[in-house]
């Protein structure tokens, strides 16, 4: 029986995700509150190339995004990589990038959950600090998991109505944004180029503002016919997202040409543009945007500890699905208590760091199964990477690129968690053996 096969027949959560729903997903986990900072970053480095850095990203991402969508579309159970990487390396390698992939989300939601609020406090100052700060924190994320809870139709319309919010300004200043613009002065001119280096490091910056959409391969095993729904999701909200950020840095840097000096670029474009009202338009699509990508959180993360849960590598306990509503339930519920604790107590921006080196890890591991899940499912149903073994070398190269960047304080935190991660597989095991 084919991987594909055993893993549809072994997944209890209905099937109720199409290529929009991934899309949804995809969108919501690279739009967050990157692409209201990173702006100026790029404009200081490039000037007026930096549109081009914002393209080449894209084209970067692009190159692994198609690695890990051939390999997405060969399985059909929940979990993304735990799922690859387990069946081309073994249990404990599946284990190891779940338990990372998952602390990883796991920062990444308090930290947004506690900008959230934070911006909030922009509007309602008490809401900043105190027993205030501890209500509006714990209404936020227990609304979110009632509604992932409830259903995955629910938390789908939940994430489909804030994508539509987060959008809205955005557009509002490209499209306003373009009347501003005078090709000639944009053009940059090929003496001004800079240095190489300066290309490097804007990059570093921008690809923030790209990361995210691997969190939609998680829940494959909710996903109806994924060896079409997951490429076709991806590549849309990739390409889609690549659209709007370029047009964004080009409007940006015609409506305010002291960009690279701005502390909030997108939030100075909508007073340049509409004043006081457009940096409120702005404020309140911050708040909306880190909104729609912790409630894509909220719905994919959960699944990776259902996942390891259910082939054994944690306790059967997180595997649990709701009788009535078919929902992790017990496995959102944990997501959510924690989330809530390090969002209220926990300093983690030192993780940050961390979270990224997680992913680009991830996406090598993911690219450097492709040879054994080639030779070991060669009939399975899926997506094809074109032009042979280039667009996989080429991306791994990309990330190991991107690796170099990374301090070593980051490396040896990771190594540490990754230990500690060992330690809970271990003793997991032992207690299902005994």
């Amino acid at each position: 029986m084919k991987e594909a096969e055993v893993h549809e027949n072994r997944e209890p959560l209905p099937r109720q995700l199409t290529a929009w729903g991934i899309w949804l997903l995809a969108v919501n986990s690279m739009i967050g509150a990157g692409i209201f900072g990173v702006p100026a970053g790029a404009a200081a480095l490039t000037g007026p190339w930096s549109p081009l850095v914002f393209l080449g990203c894209g084209l970067l991402l692009a190159a692994v995004l198609l690695c890990l969508a051939e390999v997405a579309s060969r399985f059909r159970g929940t979990g993304g990589p735990i799922v690859y990487l387990r069946a081309a390396f073994g249990p404990f390698a599946g284990f190891q990038a779940g338990w990372a992939f998952y602390l990883a989300r796991l920062t990444a939601f308090a930290a947004n959950v506690n900008l959230l609020v934070a911006t909030l406090a922009f509007f309602w100052p008490a809401a900043g600090s105190g027993v205030l700060r501890l209500v509006l924190l714990a209404l936020v994320i227990g609304a979110l998991a009632i509604v992932n809870i409830i259903g995955i139709r629910q938390a789908m319309r939940t994430i489909g109505v804030l994508t539509v919010l987060k959008f809205l300004p955005l557009l509002i200043l490209v499209g306003a944004g373009l009347a501003w613009i005078d090709p000639g002065a944009l053009l940059p001119e090929r003496s001004a180029l800079p240095p190489v280096v300066d290309f490097g490091t804007a990059a570093l910056i921008v690809i923030y503002a790209f990361v995210g959409w691997e969190n939609a391969l998680v829940p494959a095993g909710e996903t109806k016919n994924p060896a079409r729904a997951m490429p076709r999701g991806l590549f849309w909200a990739l390409g889609l997202v690549t659209l709007l950020y370029v047009l964004l840095q080009v409007v940006a840097l015609a409506v305010l040409p002291e960009l690279g000096d701005s502390e909030a670029p997108l939030v100075d474009v909508g007073a340049a543009l509409f004043g006081t009202a457009g940096a409120l338009l702005i404020t309140i699509g911050v708040i909306v945007s880190v909104g729609g990508n912790v409630a894509g959180a909220m719905f994919t993360a959960p699944r990776l500890t259902y996942a390891l849960g259910r082939e054994g590598s944690l306790p059967a306990w997180f595997a649990m699905v709701h009788p009535a509503y078919q929902t992790p339930s017990r496995s959102i519920i944990v997501f959510a208590v924690l989330g809530f604790l390090l969002a209220a107590y926990g300093s983690f921006i030192w993780l940050a760091a961390m979270s990224s080196l997680v992913r680009v890890g991830i996406y090598m591991a993911c690219i450097a199964a492709m040879p054994r899940l080639r030779k070991r499912f060669p009939e399975a149903e899926g997506y094809r990477v074109p032009l042979g073994w280039t667009v996989p070398i080429s991306a791994f190269l990309v990330c190991g690129i991107l690796l170099s960047q990374v301090e070593w304080l980051s490396l040896a935190v990771t190594l540490v968690v990754l230990l500690i991660g060992a330690a809970i597989y271990a003793w997991t095991r032992s207690r299902r053996s005994a």
